[in-house]
């Protein structure tokens, strides 16, 4: 039986306003019974949803950072979550059920996942592998992680496997790269190993009626403020003190208001849970004329350092940030005022538009892929608006038709090469006529995914600590893998339970990798 607690005067409060933030204020006054106004969500920018973003209009051109890859089956917590919130455009039901409606009706299949550089599609029935490949892939799953350290995958496997067809596909699906740690790597073969014998068509991904910030931000925005959550936005977090002494107590947090610096006194029994670093701090955004620009540090990486510099078991935080050349990669999203792009494509692919379905340039020097949604993408979008969203993980080497690196080129440059690689030069005019291509640098989209030892984040809730978690994507929890919804939010549940003594459940994570039947599934498409 679950016993209800009272909270008093507790306050807590969250840095950061992504999706985690929110996930951990709906488990606060959902589970824990806490009042919605001792709960205080502070963010930086002038608006929700932190990695998980969706902005623009049609006339001056959409945009999205990143698109967020779901999956029925690996994860957990946030579907669980997502049961409870009400959507907001099908009343009376979930979150959940209107995504799996939709899904359902809408279910992603590709018949074009790797294009060559002839502009012909790819037969990726095989993986590719050689034996050496096999044998190399079985050591690694069954490597413990201390053992592996701070190996690359390109450490761990030969040339040969940088040039199969699974890895140009789990590479582009997931955003690897080969000097990336093998350690990841790992916990993505073990994660997604029912997603391993159907990589080729992405029949495992789960999408949603619009991007996440329409889809899953806005509900969860919409459930939390009946519930009177503080909301304080446009306001930074710069640093946290501690008390004396050897445990990890926060006593004050200082911010920066509308150019002025203030003071947060945290109470006994205040509790803070902040998001230590950012996948999409320092971001740039381009235009049709002009290139992105490549940012340095900004106010989440630097609070980690300034916290991380005052307590053991704060985590190592230049393990992530001090690898830009290796963490960055350039995303692009197209706006388009007629459907010509997207009825070519449709043709192209044998992919019906808006089936969500990755689309890789195995040969391009950029590795570029490209993913046409579901339309309308964003809300009030119009009927005659169409738009899409593709990224290059090589945005330093120089393009196969425009002689320039990507990161120096503009939306109408990127799209040009995409262009060339389509072999849509004759439709070139007819395409270009309504393109709007705005270009994105992010330098740190990867630096999870860096070579790392697990000291190196710090754990939700560390050792010694009595008033503070971390909920980012640079914390540790053991199997589970970053750069995925489910972390944030799986992050967000162990934070709230553990600083408040609830002893709830947490959704177990599924191990696929003991499944008989998935097993010899994966064994098969190994030598397919």
């Amino acid at each position: 039986m679950i016993v209800k607690k009272e909270h008093g005067n507790k306050q807590v409060y969250f840095v950061g306003g992504g999706i985690a933030s929110l996930a951990g204020a709906a488990y606060l006054v959902r589970d824990c019974d806490f009042p919605g106004e001792h709960i205080h969500i502070i963010e930086e920018m002038p608006i929700l949803g932190g990695s998980n973003d969706g902005a623009g209009n049609p006339d001056q051109g959409y945009i999205i950072r990143g698109g967020r890859m779901l999956n029925d089956e690996a994860y957990e917590n946030l579907w669980e979550l997502l049961a409870s919130i009400p959507s907001i455009d099908c009343p009376g039901i979930s979150v959940r059920q209107e995504i799996t409606e939709f899904d359902d009706a809408n279910p992603t299949h590709s018949n074009a996942r790797l294009i060559n550089r002839d502009g012909k599609v790819e037969d990726v029935l095989s993986m590719g592998f050689d034996m050496t490949d096999r044998l190399a892939m079985g050591k690694l799953i069954i490597t413990p992680e201390d053992t592996l350290g701070t190996l690359r995958i390109n450490d761990w496997f030969g040339p040969h496997f940088f040039k199969t067809n699974f890895w140009y596909m789990w590479a582009t699906t997931f955003a690897f790269q080969p000097w990336h740690s093998a350690v990841e790597f790992k916990r993505y073969m073990l994660r997604f190993f029912h997603e391993f014998p159907r990589i080729q068509t992405l029949e495992g991904v789960t999408r949603t009626p619009f991007n996440q910030y329409d889809s899953i931000i806005l509900p969860l925005h919409n459930y939390l403020e009946p519930f009177g959550v503080d909301f304080t936005l446009k306001c930074t977090v710069t640093d946290l003190d501690f008390k004396d002494g050897d445990g990890i107590t926060v006593s004050r947090m200082h911010v920066l208001r509308g150019g002025e610096k203030e003071v947060i006194d945290i109470l006994e029994g205040d509790l803070v849970i902040v998001t230590n670093g950012s996948m999409t701090e320092g971001a740039d955004i381009g235009s049709m004329t002009s290139a992105p620009k490549l940012n340095g540090k900004g106010s989440s990486w630097k609070l980690w350092e300034n916290i991380a510099a005052k307590k053991p078991l704060l985590g190592t935080p230049s393990s992530f940030n001090d690898h830009v050349d290796e963490s960055k990669w350039e995303s692009f999203t197209v706006t388009f005022q007629d459907s010509v792009f997207f009825d070519l494509m449709e043709k192209f692919t044998r992919n019906r538009a808006g089936t969500g379905a990755l689309v890789t340039f195995k040969d391009s020097s950029w590795f570029m892929s490209v993913v046409l949604a579901f339309q309308p993408h964003f809300r009030g979008q119009p009927e005659h608006v169409n738009v899409f969203w593709g990224y290059g993980l090589y945005p330093d080497n120089v393009g196969d038709y425009v002689k320039k690196r990507m990161c120096d080129c503009t939306g109408e440059e990127i799209m040009q090469e995409l262009i060339g690689h389509l072999h849509f030069q004759e439709h070139q005019e007819d395409i270009m006529a309504t393109a709007n291509c705005i270009p994105c640098m992010m330098p740190y989209i990867t630096a999870q995914f860096m070579p790392r030892l697990n000291s190196d984040r710090p754990k939700v809730v560390p050792e010694e600590s009595t008033n503070l978690a971390f909920i980012s994507q640079f914390c540790e929890i053991p199997d589970d893998v970053v750069f995925t919804e489910e972390y944030s939010v799986r992050a967000a549940r162990i934070a709230v339970y553990t600083l408040l003594g609830e002893n709830r459940p947490i959704e177990p994570i599924n191990q696929y990798q003991y499944d008989v039947r998935t097993l010899f599934s994966s064994f098969v498409t190994s030598f397919r």
